[in-house]
Formats: structure tokens, sequence, C-alpha cells
């Protein structure tokens, strides 16, 4: 029988949010060590060129962004849901290959550059795998735990916040742990052991915490075929949801652009400004504005609505950036500005998540097709394309302009690290705000309307279960 645990009018308790931000905390001190060290550690301390290095976040990333779409079908045709419910449990089962594959990527093992790379790969495409179970089932349980939108949009704050307080401790503490060490393959394998035991905790307390309320069970959907049919019925859904596909096309464009800048910033710290512990103390001041941002997002979108919030924070990440290719030229100047970018990146980023939740029950609305799953990764889908193009376009721009590591670079091998810094995501930011303000359909109002008609639909279809079974 279709069951909807609570009635729609029930908000989530602050220790629920505070919970589900901590496991976003979590998820990116796993991420992170990958995204903001991992290249520079197969360039620097593996031995790997540039190019293939990126070569290796390319074929890792684009495998994990297809693994996204399994992960979505399979989330989407759970059956047996137990009392645990229907994303938790995957968070539970993912705890323990994803804190051991995270370790074995940093480990320098002494093989021909080759199978070097390969063995890399394999690993990076593993964690990429499990990740991607883990990470869809918190992001895709959104819909599960409150119908609320004011709900909708803090749950986005808390886990912008959680994300942010991982980004800044991984990019606060993690070199610090490896200097502490004499031989930095040591280094880097330490401190990504100590990142991912704390962000496998922090995950499994988000776990213990959280409660789905909502769970659309498989007797409240359209009677579907098995197997391959279910497959493109779902996906034949996803591919009606257009604010989806307009959303998936903006996240690939903004996540290129932010992760491109967190994957560089090691390497203009240490090459162009020639202090890498700048990294340390620059991220307290310029992630402090991320605070700032994710703070006001909540009474920012009730005063303005969810797009222009979203266009706005693009407007001032992309002011950031060109100030400082323009005038950051100075230490104070680079920090200044890239507190600003940063600043308008907390809007974007936190409404990301907010924007996919109602696109789950527009694609119901449309379609009579539920696919909580598919539709968060198709996102992630996206979303890891642009991590493969953050990872392989460096590396590819570092090759070109005769990057050698560490040793003094020339000013065209400079000039090509700062234009990675500021002018390929402004570039991407720009393509992202006209996507959203001309493409994107789904404002508050039509979303109330649409959640007004969804329930009327789960009603009827309750009525008529509790009839059918009366005969």
């Amino acid at each position: 029988m279709a069951q909807t645990n609570n009635n729609n009018n029930d908000h989530l308790q602050l220790r629920e949010k505070v919970a589900y931000g901590i496991g976003d905390l979590g998820y990116n001190f796993l991420l992170n060590c990958s995204t903001l060290y991992l290249l520079i550690f197969l360039t620097d301390i593996a031995g790997i060129p540039a190019a293939w290095a990126g070569v290796v976040f390319l074929v890792s990333k684009f495998f994990t962004a297809c693994t996204d779409l399994v992960t979505g079908t399979v989330l989407d045709n759970r059956s047996g849901i137990g009392p645990r419910g229907k994303f938790r449990p995957f968070l539970l089962w993912t705890a323990l290959p994803l804190l051991l594959l995270n370790t074995l990527m940093f480990i320098n093992f002494p093989l021909p550059v080759a199978l070097k790379t390969a063995l890399f790969t394999c690993c990076f495409m593993l964690f990429g795998a499990f990740y991607s179970f883990g990470n869809a089932s918190y992001g895709a349980m959104v819909p599960a735990l409150t119908k609320q939108i004011q709900d909708r949009a803090e749950l986005a704050a808390w886990r912008q916040g959680g994300a942010n307080t991982g980004l800044l401790l991984c990019s606060v503490g993690f070199m610090p742990l490896v200097l502490l060490f004499d031989n930095p393959q040591t280094g880097y394998a330490s401190a990504v052991l100590i990142y991912s035991a704390i962000g496998v905790l922090a995950v499994l307390y988000c776990y213990a915490r959280l409660r789905e309320r909502h769970i659309i069970r498989p007797a409240e959907r359209p009677a579907q075929h098995s197997g391959f049919a279910t497959f493109r019925a779902n996906a034949r859904a996803i591919f009606r949801n257009r604010p989806l596909g307009v959303l998936a096309l903006a996240n690939l464009l903004t996540l290129a652009a932010f992760n491109t800048k967190l994957i560089v910033q090691v390497f203009y710290a240490q090459y162009v400004i020639g202090d890498v512990s700048m990294i340390a103390y620059m991220s307290f001041i310029s992630i402090g504005c991320i605070y700032l941002g994710v703070l006001l997002v909540p009474s920012a979108v009730r005063r303005f609505g969810k797009i222009p919030v979203y266009l706005g924070g693009i407007a001032i990440w992309f002011c950031g950036d060109l100030l400082n290719y323009v005038y950051g030229d100075s230490a104070v100047r680079y920090i200044l500005f890239t507190s600003l970018a940063l600043w308008g990146s907390a809007f974007v980023n936190s409404l990301n998540w907010a924007f996919v939740s109602d696109t789950v029950e527009y694609g119901e609305w449309k379609t009579g097709v539920r696919t909580e799953g598919l539709v968060y990764c198709s996102l992630t889908f996206c979303r890891k394309c642009s991590a493969a193009l953050a990872g392989l376009i460096p590396g590819l721009v570092l090759a070109w302009s005769g990057y050698v590591p560490n040793v003094a670079q020339t000013a065209t091998t400079k000039a090509g690290i700062a234009n990675l810094m500021f002018i390929y995501p402004a570039s991407a930011l720009l393509c992202a705000a006209l996507l959203m303000l001309c493409f994107y359909p789904l404002n508050e109002q039509r979303y109330q309307h649409i959640i007004a008609e969804l329930a009327e639909r789960h009603l009827n279809n309750r009525i008529a279960t509790t009839q059918e079974d009366s005969l």
C-alpha cells in the first residue's frame, strides 16, 4: 500500500538540519582530498606527467558520472524498503570502502609510470562509484525528509554550510599535516587517512540522526515493467523534465568553474605567489565569506525568491574573478577579490540543492513518474562531468604552457595558471547565468501549484487503493 509518513505540514527540527549539514561536511572531507590535492600529488609526488594526470581525472570522473545514472535507477526501484528508509542505508553501506579507497589513492607505489597511472585511475573510479551511491542517496532523500519549501531551502543552506566547513578545514589543515613529515609521500598518506576517517564518522552521524518521513512506496507509482523497461520509462520522464535539464547544464558550468579554482589554487599559491602556506590563512578569510553567504540564503530566498538570489550570486562571483584578473597583483587585493567571488558562490552552490528537490515534484507532475534517485543522479552526472573537465583542462593547460614540477615556472606557465584561476571560471559563469535567466521555467508560484495538484493526486490514489482493497 502506498504510504507517506506524517503529514505535509510537519517541519524539520533544528537538530535534523544540523545533522544533514554534518553529513556533507563528511562527504566533503572525503571528496576534497582528491579535488584539492590529487592532481599535484600525481604530478609532484607520484611523478606522472601533467597531461596524463589530467586524463586520470577525465576517465575516472566520466566513469563515475555514468555510475550516477545506475545509482539513480537502483534508488528509484528499490523494493522491500525497511524502517531505515529508502535512501539512508546507502550512507552506512558505503562508508568503509570510501575510507579505504581514498587513502589508497594517495600512496605512491614503486611502479612504472604507465602502470602507476592505470592503478590510480582504477582506484579513483572505484572511489567514485562508492561515493556515487553514498552521496547520491544523501542528496536524493531531501524530498523524503520534508515537503516544505522553507525547510528545503534551510537544508540546502545547512548542507552548503557543512560543505564549506569541510572545504575550509581541508584547505587549512591538509598541507600543514603533510608538511609535518619529512617524507612528503608519508605526509600525504597520513593526512588523507585522518581526513577520511573523520569524514566517515560525520556521515555515520548524519545517518543516525535523520528519518525519512515522506517515502513514496512502489505501490503508489503507476504500474511499470521491471528491468530495462523501467529504466527506459524513468529515462523518458527525465528527458521531459525541462527544469532539470536547464539546472544540470548550469551546474556543469558553475561546478566546472568552482572545481577548477580549487584544483589550481595550490599551483597558483606555490608557483605564482610563491607561498603555498598562504592557502591556510587565505581560506579562513575567503571561506568565512562563504559562511556569510550561506547564512543569508534563507532570508534572501524569502524576500526575493530562489532564481533572483541565484543570479545575484553569479553576478557577484563573476565580478570578483574579473577584478582579481585585472587588479589582483598584490596579496591583499587577491584575497579581497577572492573573498568577494566566494561570497557570491555561496548563493549559487547552496541553491543548486534547493532547485533539484523542486524538479523532482515537477517531473512527477509532468509525467506521472516519480524518480527522486534518477533526478538527483542526472544532476550529479553533469556535476561529475564538470569535475572531469576541472581535472582535465588544468592538466592539459599546464602541459601546453610548459609546466615542470618543483622548479620556478616561466611567464607563459604563470599566465596559463592565472587564466585557469579567473578567465575560464568567469566565462563559464556567464553562460550559466544566461541559461537560468532565459530557460529555467520553475518559479515559486508555479511550484506551489504543482505541489497542490500532486497532493490531490496522491489523496485520490489512496482513496482508490482503499476502495479496491475493500472489494
